[in-house]
């Protein structure tokens, strides 16, 4: 079934490449084409393709990408035991002829002399892509060698400890980092000005003791895609919503914004602080991990989300329910405005139907002529029975758009 496989889709890419299909098609392909198909194979099964015939024994050395994910490990363990992972890896390093531009680790099973050897490894390969995930407890932590890596333009860290040493000078090319569950050792303020090109920044769960300033990354000029934890932003006076603001107005071109609600301070006074500011590119933005119990946490949330008039995807995440949560606290009413808001999408997750959901919802079907869908997810402690009366609820509302639907998946 393998060689079957292979065969068919060496035949379709060699129609994709060339009008004439030669008789012998495994043998006269050229290595570009034969390195298109090896990089959409799993690793291992790359490999085997030493198989099909003898022009093919080595093609797999050609390979640019390096998956050494679940799948390729549960196939080692399947094969050959759990001890070997180590003299497999090495083995097929020695092997590759051409610079590796990408790059995933799973790091759960590895040694850290297996670890070593492999970031060594790539950062000699002048690796541009690179994502390193570690399941386990304790985290890793993460060789020097990652910081030899200059060329890196997409670096994406889950599970690891990641301390910079202090000769480190930047990721000069870097392009996206994603730190999630991460120990961060060091300056973050001053670690991320030394990656001036960066696009896309998401520093969610990150483990930091330290505080961010906002001047720090307004100076990400070229950022498009943030997401941060609101608990890691230094505020110099009561904090509210005027803090995150601030920062935006430095960025001129975000088009995405995450904001993590964890252990976020607010004062009733602060969350309904105003700042006259407008951020035409915004069009998306995800806010995670708020209780919907908390007025002055949604009625700040409702702040922010009201600065931006342009913005088309909404995403709320909620906390989960539990057994000890606080008596819910209204928020406080504002104004409708109608027709004010361009919105096309809402996601609401974990909803659990309080009055302080059900009036974000009417307030969002008031004042969004564009609007095609919400889509809410209900949190676990909501039976069938209620979510049925909720969404007969929110069928009643007031829509600015004909169009607009409501989905309780």
């Amino acid at each position: 079934m393998f060689i079957i496989n292979i065969c068919l889709l060496v035949r379709m890419m060699a129609l994709e490449a060339s009008e004439f299909v030669p008789e012998d098609i495994i043998s006269s392909m050229p290595d570009s084409v034969i390195t298109n198909i090896l990089q959409r194979l799993p690793l291992q099964d790359a490999v085997r393709t030493g198989i099909l015939s003898r022009n093919w024994r080595f093609k797999w050395t050609m390979l640019t990408q390096l998956i050494f994910d679940t799948n390729f490990f549960a196939h080692l363990i399947e094969r050959r035991g759990e001890n070997t992972f180590g003299m497999i890896i090495s083995r097929l390093l020695l092997h590759l002829n051409s610079a590796i531009t990408k790059s995933v680790l799973v790091l759960t099973v590895l040694d850290i002399v297996d670890i070593h050897h492999l970031i060594l490894f790539l950062s000699e390969k002048g690796i541009k892509d690179l994502t390193l995930t570690n399941w386990c407890k304790p985290q890793v932590k993460l060789p020097t060698h990652l910081f030899s890596c200059l060329e890196l333009k997409h670096l994406n860290i889950s599970g690891c400890c990641f301390n910079p040493p202090p000769s480190f000078r930047g990721f000069p090319n870097l392009l996206s980092l994603e730190l999630c569950n991460v120990q961060f050792g060091g300056d973050l303020g001053e670690f991320l000005i030394q990656c001036p090109l960066l696009e896309s920044l998401d520093l969610g769960y990150l483990s930091y003791s330290g505080n961010l300033k906002p001047a720090e990354i307004a100076k990400l000029e070229n950022l498009k895609i943030l997401s941060l934890s609101l608990c890691h932003l230094e505020t110099t006076t009561t904090t509210s919503s005027c803090d995150v603001f601030e920062l935006l107005r430095y960025l001129p071109k975000l088009q995405e914004l995450g904001l993590d609600f964890h252990d976020y301070k607010l004062t009733e006074g602060g969350a309904r602080k105003k700042f006259p500011t407008a951020f035409p590119s915004l069009k998306a933005i995800k806010l995670t991990r708020i209780r919907f119990s908390n007025g002055v946490m949604l009625s700040f949330a409702l702040e922010t989300i009201r600065h931006f008039s342009n913005l088309q995807t909404l995403e709320i995440t909620g906390i989960m329910h539990l057994v000890d949560d606080p008596v819910p606290v209204l928020i406080p009413i504002p104004e409708v405005e109608y027709n004010t808001m361009e919105l096309r999408s809402v996601v609401v997750n974990d909803f659990k139907g309080s009055e302080n959901e059900v009036y974000l919802l009417k307030y969002f079907l008031a004042c969004s002529p564009s609007l095609k869908k919400i889509v809410i997810h209900p949190d676990w402690s909501l039976a069938l029975g209620e979510q049925f009366m909720l969404a007969k609820k929110l069928l009643k509302l007031h829509r600015a758009s004909p169009i607009a639907e409501i989905h309780f998946d």
